[in-house]
């Protein structure tokens, strides 16, 4: 049986929406942050995700929480297993519209979509089939590649968090998604003492996110790199600290939630947003750190792809590189640790930057979007 949370009584004139994931819920900030908007326009929300044995208990928001369990947890037969549970979750709830986030959950979403005669939204936080992990293995980009070629065409609402991502899906499938970029919610900032610089990587720890080179460039680092998440390159990652004998400089701290992973951030002297280039999902990405680590005012090191390099040239918040060697990354780590005046300037302008970049300018986008597509 899934875990509830039941919260707030919504609008009863709003629309049912649900939203499905394979994310844990209570580290998935994206969709707290886009359920939370939509459940305070007055629609009834529901986001669905999966419950892990190490899942927290699911804190209080303002939409419902469902949490599915697998006996699976990993692999094609967690993907099987989840999908089939999905879907026949999915065709006893009552919903106006399902939302399907990533490529992950897109089958079920289709097909009870179908059924029910629902409208459907495809909300793609990346090219799925292009990413690292997906497009080095042939066999397994096949099978998500013909899920894509059959449903995203099928799909007629939905969208992206940046314009180079909607323009593949509008080349490759002729859809107009709309852009949705994933941004911090503007909180209120206060000076933070920072007593141990230390720098930050926070997200998912999975290939192509050049772990291979930012852990041995540690090496060459004054400072401590602190690592908070999870994911599919988590084993590499620790044999890496071990090989380069880096177990009292590489921390890491696993799944933090997102109240506890603020305050970390904030008290970070530097953020890393760096990505290879092995597949089209990294080169044209947006990650949600780049703009977590503005809204903490830290400066960044980051890689120089086109979206990340058009913000940085109207805000300047980051230093880009093309370069990811580890010489090359210890490098630039070392001068902005040791340059007071670049980094006072960076740090003054993601401060003023996060005034203009924010969850708050963003969700404008998203309420219109869903007012449009109700009529």
């Amino acid at each position: 049986m899934p875990s509830t949370t039941h919260t707030q009584q919504p609008d009863p004139n709003g629309k049912k929406l649900v939203f499905t994931v394979t994310t844990d819920l209570t580290f998935d900030q994206r969709m707290i942050r886009i359920c939370t908007s939509l459940a305070n326009a007055g629609y009834a929300v529901t986001l669905v995700g999966r419950k892990l044995p190490s899942s927290l208990p699911l804190t209080q928001q303002a939409f419902q929480q469902k949490r599915l369990r697998c006996f699976f947890h990993t692999g094609k037969l967690f993907y099987a297993e989840y999908n089939l549970r999905l879907f026949f979750f999915l065709l006893f709830t009552k919903m106006d519209l399902i939302g399907a986030i990533d490529l992950d959950t897109i089958l079920p979403c289709y097909f009870v979509s179908k059924l029910k005669n629902k409208k459907r939204l495809y909300d793609a936080h990346e090219l799925f089939c292009e990413m690292k992990e997906v497009a080095t293995r042939p066999a397994i980009y096949n099978m998500w590649k013909r899920i894509e070629r059959f449903c995203v065409p099928r799909f007629n609402y939905g969208y992206t968090v940046n314009q180079p991502i909607a323009a593949e899906f509008k080349k490759m499938y002729g859809v107009d998604y709309a852009v949705i970029r994933n941004i911090a919610l503007l909180r209120p900032i206060e000076p933070v003492t920072k007593p141990n610089k230390y720098i930050l990587y926070q997200g998912a720890v999975n290939e192509g996110r050049s772990f291979e080179t930012l852990i041995p460039a540690m090496q060459f680092v004054d400072v401590p790199l602190v690592i908070c998440g999870d994911g599919n390159f988590m084993q590499q990652a620790k044999q890496l600290v071990k090989d380069h004998q880096l177990e009292d400089k590489v921390i890491f701290k696993g799944k933090i939630p997102p109240d506890e992973l603020r305050t970390i951030t904030r008290q970070a002297w530097i953020g890393v947003t760096l990505f290879d280039d092995t597949g089209l999902s990294n080169y044209y990405s947006l990650a949600n750190r780049f703009f977590d680590y503005l809204h903490a005012g830290i400066p960044q090191l980051c890689v120089n792809y086109p979206v990340y390099k058009e913000i940085n040239e109207q805000y300047h918040i980051a230093v880009l590189t093309d370069d990811i060697s580890e010489k090359n990354i210890a490098l630039l780590l070392n001068n902005l640790l040791g340059n007071e005046f670049e980094y006072q300037q960076l740090q003054q302008n993601c401060l003023m930057a996060r005034k203009y970049l924010n969850w708050q300018e963003e969700e404008k986008k998203l309420i219109a979007f869903y007012q449009t597509l109700f009529g």
